[in-house]
Formats: structure tokens, sequence, C-alpha cells
């Protein structure tokens, strides 16, 4: 089995709160990865509650985003109708949740590959590949770079050279 897990592709990291020209370019891309796919398809939905500032989190980044319920958290309008999957919601960057769910599914049924795709590639992106190549070490884990956008162009970078290191493959396909 196949598993694509797209990360935090959430209007509060598109066009919202903490929105940037590299995540609304890589949005295009995205859709048509998830539509082109074929395998079972997860999406991670960062989560915050209204206390998020008071959060150590929040205290760190004071900027209020994917508060729970809020359009601002709500994955991208063009990327709903592929989370057929009951989405992953994390309260920090990597998701221990996500790496169970895959273990189970790697229990029902060998899972081949996983590629992530998403938001922020130095953030969330890289916390969730390592958890799920610690999770499942001999299963190959890749990232799509085209599909990736970080918080600054050069942390994306970072973060794809970290990933790297780690034994995680970084493909970036043709064109991009």
């Amino acid at each position: 089995m196949k598993v694509l897990v797209v990360v935090d592709m959430q209007n509060d990291f598109i066009d919202g709160a903490l929105g940037t020209a590299e995540a609304q370019e890589i949005l295009p891309r995205t859709v048509e990865k998830v539509r082109q796919f074929h395998g079972k398809v997860v999406f991670t939905r960062d989560t915050h509650e209204e206390n998020y500032l008071e959060t150590q989190e929040g205290r760190k980044l004071p900027v209020k985003h994917c508060i729970r319920d809020t359009e601002g958290w709500r994955i991208h309008e063009r990327l709903r109708p592929y989370c057929t999957e009951p989405p992953v919601d994390k309260v920090t960057f990597g998701s221990v949740e996500l790496g169970q769910r895959m273990l189970q599914w790697n229990r029902e049924e060998k899972i081949d590959s996983i590629e992530l795709v998403g938001l922020c590639t130095d953030i969330c992106v890289i916390s969730n590949a390592i958890i799920l190549k610690a999770c499942l070490p001999e299963t190959e884990i890749s990232v799509d770079s085209a599909c990736c956008a970080g918080v600054t162009p050069e942390s994306h970078e970072r973060a794809l050279k970290a990933m790297e290191s780690c034994q995680i493959t970084v493909t970036t396909p043709a064109g991009n």
C-alpha cells in the first residue's frame, strides 16, 4: 500500500494568519498530486484552542492560527474533496497519533511507501517525517519538495537537507 500524508494544508497557512506566497504557489501542485495519487491519503490539521496564546507555542509564536472550527483551521477548499479519511488533528508540530495510525494500517496491510507534502517544511513536515521514519524504519519515507513550502525558502531548503540526513528521500519532480 502507498500512503500520501498531506500536512496542514489549512487556510491559515496558505492565505490566512501565517500564509505565504510560497504556500499559495504549491497549492495547485499539491491538489494535482492528491488528485492523481493511487493509494490512501490522510490529512493532518494543526489544531489549537482559544487559549493558544497561553500555550508554550503561543508564547513563542504569538499569532493566533488554526483555532478549532474557524475558517483558518479548515483544510483548503480545493483539497477538501480528497479528505476521505478522518484528518489527524494535531496539537503540536509532530503527531504521535499519525504514527500510530500508520502502524495500525501497516498491521492491516503492509505500507510500502509514505510520501509527505504540505506545510511547513521546516516545522510540521520534518517533524512528522521523522516520527514516521521512527515508527516504520523499513518503509520508504519521502517528501515531494515541489509540494512543500517552509516559513522561508531558506528554512525550506535546510529542512530538506536535514531530512535527507535522516534517510528520508527528497524528490523534486522535473519542471519544478
